[in-house]
């Protein structure tokens, strides 16, 4: 029987790393930047980093390593910009041409966008994490390093807010 590998330097250790983890890796950074290419590039350099000190990782350690890498990678770009999540779908409110139920719809769609903003970006990532990917309270709470009590208190106060913001949730 071949010894467990002590490292993911080797490239089919690496390969399945990124087969397990890179999409929700992805997802998580992706809520909480709420946008597809600061978090594709982030996804890239966490990656990147873990090929980079593929020596000092051990493979079950190789996904905590990603998320805290792409975590830090976050707040660095957060505390540089100081990035809010704007205008999602502002191409929609140049256009002329659009139908009635268009409009309700971007209507709708700008108010959730409004009310998901003002989230903090705890609970922000914790309603989308739970609502959109479909993870567990446990798996949110391993991501972000904190207690399943602390990703129920976020979703609690999430929601709360929510429905306070936006009539017929």
């Amino acid at each position: 029987m071949a010894q467990e590998p002590n490292n993911v330097c080797e490239e089919s250790v690496y390969s399945a790393v990124f087969k397990a983890h890179a999409k929700t890796v992805h997802h998580y950074i992706f809520y909480k930047f709420g946008n597809e290419e600061k978090a594709h590039d982030a996804v890239q350099e966490a990656f990147a980093k873990l090929w980079e000190n593929c020596a000092k990782v051990a493979p079950a350690k190789a996904k905590s390593y990603l998320y805290t890498v792409a975590n830090n990678l976050y707040l660095n770009v957060i505390k540089a910009e100081k990035v809010r999540l704007k205008y999602a779908d502002q191409h929609l409110a140049n256009s002329h041409e659009t139908p009635e139920f268009l409009l309700e719809e971007q209507q709708f769609r700008e108010k959730l966008d409004r009310a998901l903003n003002s989230l903090p970006e705890n609970q922000r990532t914790t309603f989308l994490l739970n609502r959109i990917d479909g993870k567990k309270y446990a798996e949110i709470a391993e991501m972000e390093g904190v207690g399943i009590k602390a990703i129920e208190k976020r979703m609690h106060l999430a929601l709360k807010q929510l429905r306070e913001q936006i009539d017929g949730i």
